[in-house]
């Protein structure tokens, strides 16, 4: 069975409600007391996680990239690497975050950026650790994450079939507590870009993991496709204002729609139901009030056999035999006399 289970006791996969994830990132702007009103929000708007970005800046860039100017005007520094310096939070105040995630109720993991974030991150004891797409063919930082046997959630962005197969098939000689999510590295994504369909080549190849969705598009229409789809884990990004600078804003979700989301996606949990199709309590009103039975088409005498000239079907508040059962009874012996237009009942016919 898809299943995920994390250390603190909760369950990911098929017969579970779908894994939320509100992706932060670096949406906080560099400030901590900013990065705990988003939690704080998350977590109001239904979020079951949160998730930030850990990166240890010259563990994970050249020389050449920090130093290159970034003049934008979502720069947070003169430099590439002061811009990514701004909004990098330190070990300290991660904990610090960590520990407020946990005083409110609602998890708290990060992105593994590099080997130097995965040695803190697995050190703090998260509930799974995030390898982002831009690590979605980075072999020695996914073997060295699985090697840990922390769970795992992958995105898989910008990356070919053939390179997430061996992405599955290097986890799964360490553990099977990992999932796969489909994604698309483009911000924000356009509709003909997102590729849904992949969620369910992805649950073919890997019919014994959790599969899920990492969605970068506006608004969150494709989101909740995902998970009709059968994406059993969901991580959007969430912010408190889509105008603010910075690169992923615009892609992000602000609570307000955050929460229709979450909200729908549990509507539609609710209405998936259990696949067996049959009368629903719903409906029953209607049944009684519209629902068609067996009646005689005329006067019948006890002992002639049914005819298909000696039925109608009507609607009548008082049911009989059902019209889906016309073809076999036609050919029983009636034993009752009954009137025109009167309801046919089992026990008006003579056993088979």
């Amino acid at each position: 069975m898809r299943t995920l289970h994390l250390p603190t006791g909760k369950v990911i996969g098929e017969n579970e409600p779908c894994f939320i994830i509100a992706e932060i990132g670096q949406n906080h702007q560099g400030d901590i007391d900013i990065a705990k009103k988003l939690i704080a929000s998350a977590k109001e708007c239904g979020a079951d996680c949160v998730k930030f970005q850990k990166s240890c800046l010259k563990e994970k860039f050249t020389k050449q990239t920090l130093n290159t100017p970034y003049i934008s005007e979502h720069s947070w520094g003169r430099t590439y690497g002061e811009h990514k310096k701004y909004l990098e939070f330190s070990e300290s105040q991660y904990i610090e975050l960590m520990q407020y995630a946990e005083d409110i109720g609602i998890l708290f993991t990060a992105s593994a950026m590099d080997s130097v974030s995965l040695e803190f991150l697995a050190s703090r004891d998260v509930p799974f650790i995030k390898i982002g797409s831009g690590d979605g063919d980075n072999l020695m930082l996914i073997e060295n994450a699985a090697s840990t046997k922390i769970p795992l959630v992958i995105s898989t962005g910008m990356q070919a079939m053939i390179n997430v197969k061996k992405v599955y098939k290097t986890v799964k000689k360490y553990h099977s507590e990992f999932a796969l999510l489909h994604c698309v590295s483009s911000y924000p994504t356009p509709p003909e870009d997102a590729n849904l369909k992949v969620i369910t080549k992805y649950k073919e190849e890997f019919p014994d993991i959790v599969i899920g969705y990492s969605g970068h598009e506006l608004n969150y229409n494709l989101t909740i496709a995902a998970v009709v789809l059968g994406a059993k884990i969901v991580e959007r990004h969430f912010t408190l204002d889509n105008n603010w600078k910075g690169n992923d804003h615009k892609c992000s979700l602000t609570p307000n729609n955050f929460k229709k989301m979450v909200d729908s996606i549990r509507e539609i949990e609710i209405a998936m139901g259990n696949g067996i199709k049959e009368i629903q309590p719903s409906e029953l009103e209607c049944y009684n009030k519209l629902g068609k039975t067996l009646v005689t088409a005329k006067c019948l005498q006890s002992g002639c056999k049914l005819d298909i000239t000696d039925i109608k079907v009507k609607v009548s508040s008082i049911k009989g035999i059902s019209p889906i059962e016309i073809y076999n009874i036609i050919g029983r012996k009636l034993k009752n006399d009954l009137e025109e237009d009167q309801i046919i009942k089992e026990n008006d016919l003579e056993s088979e």
